[in-house]
């Protein structure tokens, strides 16, 4: 009872006990770090249909993470227009059943325009160019396939590959996030292995960014890469590096997990998940250093996934983008919405301002060499004595059922999965300039869905993978101000 009481206690300042809904219309003010910050409301949105067919051949599934080209964004008579890149993951896959497809890495390149009539809804119209199969250090396309215990060394790089079956003498990959660099080379974080890997503009891996001991997912002290068994340390299985972000400057690169590691997570409920990892880099030198100048705790908050009270979940994060080398956005979400096959009510999905400045900087310290847990009692998420989390709070809220509106989108779950249900997971992001003399500090924040390649006509690798409804890949645009 004791570590109960100790458990929700630690968690009610964080918590949502019930649907986490947006009250009052846009603008709405946030004062932060002695900062002014202001979301004006949904501006423009569109979709992909599920159905959508990549320059593979797949169905088009996105988007895992979404980024804006470096160069291309410019402002035109109606809008905006710009090249538009986005990440699926690793393919349709059902782990419960051990399916898995050879589902090569890849990013997908969409040709990109927002119009915004006056005094109407705006839209955001998405086209399929193309895109880029991404390799490993041989010159051999990643797959998407679950390891397994299995691993192969490149390049001193020790990487998750599947022993025999679907996907045999590959590198595997479950792709969650990217970021470019001004000169076109991008990263691209991974769910397996907790890596960062950086590719040139042609899709070629150029390096690799190992984490530290503490986030690697270990078991026996040995590596435990898969998906389909929790690690006894390190990142949680299904839950690694899903939120990157590069500073504007190019010099600090942000890695988040999307919640707590093992040895940081409460122990009985998965509301004890909430102290996830944040990983700063300096990329000035190398884009590819092998050891974190900031090491940061970050509390997500926690919610009860029927809505009726009891805190049983954590609201993970699933993108992040840096607006300097202290402060930076993080999309947090619920796990409820159309792809979860339940009525279940859509409890929290916001975007939330975070801060590490005044955190406590856990890099090269046990908590980062070894695999220390960062709290006081494994019953409970309080923070042990001395470790101060980063601070956060929301900025901008996506259940808002008039803005929603909007866009043809609502949060009626007791319907039934129906075109127009907001969908379980929103997992992409970018920061855009507005591009307007009079707002200079005014941006387009894009937010996009990853639809689980959920489509009534699916293909995968020349298979049919159907589904009883489709889950159309969206993309929202509301416009802020950001100081």
């Amino acid at each position: 009872m004791l570590a109960t009481a100790l458990l929700l206690a630690a968690l009610s300042a964080t918590g949502y006990t019930a649907p986490h809904e947006a009250s009052g219309a846009p603008p709405r003010t946030l004062q932060l770090g002695g900062r002014t910050y202001v979301d004006k409301g949904l501006v423009a949105a569109g979709r992909l249909p599920a159905g959508t067919v990549d320059f593979l051949g797949d169905t088009l599934g996105s988007f895992s993470s979404l980024a804006v080209q470096p160069g291309t964004w410019r402002r035109t008579a109606t809008g905006y227009e710009g090249v538009l890149w986005t990440l699926p993951d690793r393919g349709r896959n059902d782990p419960e059943a051990g399916l898995f497809y050879d589902y090569a890495g890849r990013v997908e390149r969409m040709r990109l325009r927002i119009d915004l009539p006056a005094g109407k809804p705006g839209t955001v119209t998405l086209v399929p160019d193309k895109g880029l199969v991404l390799k490993d250090f041989s010159g051999q396309p990643f797959t998407g396939a679950d390891p397994g215990e299995h691993t192969v060394t490149q390049r001193d790089v020790v990487l998750p590959s599947p022993a025999d079956g679907v996907g045999a003498g590959k590198a595997s990959l479950d792709a969650e996030s990217l970021q470019f660099t001004p000169d076109g080379h991008f990263y691209v974080g991974d769910e397996y292995t907790a890596n960062v890997y950086y590719f040139d503009a042609q899709g070629s891996l150029q390096g690799v960014i190992v984490p530290p001991v503490a986030i690697q997912p270990r078991s026996d002290g040995k590596p435990a890469f898969g998906s389909l068994a929790p690690p006894q340390t390190g990142r949680r299985n299904n839950q690694g590096v899903e939120g990157m972000g590069l500073s504007p400057d190019g010099s600090r690169l942000f890695v988040a997990l999307q919640s707590a590691t093992l040895q940081d997570s409460a122990q009985g409920n998965a509301a004890g998940r909430i102290n996830t990892r944040v990983l700063v880099y300096d990329v000035t030198s190398s884009p590819t250093p092998q050891q974190p100048i900031g090491h940061y705790v970050m509390a997500l908050p926690a919610y009860a996934h029927d809505g009726k009270g009891k805190l049983d979940r954590t609201a993970a994060q699933s993108e992040l983008r840096a607006l300097d080398a202290d402060r930076f956005l993080l999309l947090a979400r619920d796990g409820n919405g159309l792809g979860k096959d339940s009525d279940d009510p859509i409890v929290y999905k916001s975007v939330l301002l975070v801060e590490v400045a005044g955190a406590t900087n856990l890099a090269g310290t046990p908590y980062e060499t070894g695999t220390d847990s960062v709290l006081a009692d494994p019953a409970s998420t309080v923070l042990k004595d001395g470790i101060t989390p980063a601070r956060s709070d929301e900025l901008l809220n996506l259940l808002d059922r008039p803005q929603l509106a909007r866009a043809g989108l609502d949060l009626d779950t007791q319907r039934g999965p129906h075109d127009g249900l907001l969908s379980e997971k929103w997992e992409a992001m970018d920061i855009l300039p507005a591009l307007d003399p009079q707002h200079p500090h005014d941006v387009l924040l894009l937010i996009g869905n990853d639809n689980d390649f959920i489509a009534r006509h699916c293909r995968m690798q020349g298979e049919a993978c159907d589904s009883a409804y489709d889950n159309d890949n969206r993309v929202l645009a509301y416009r802020l101000t950001l100081p």
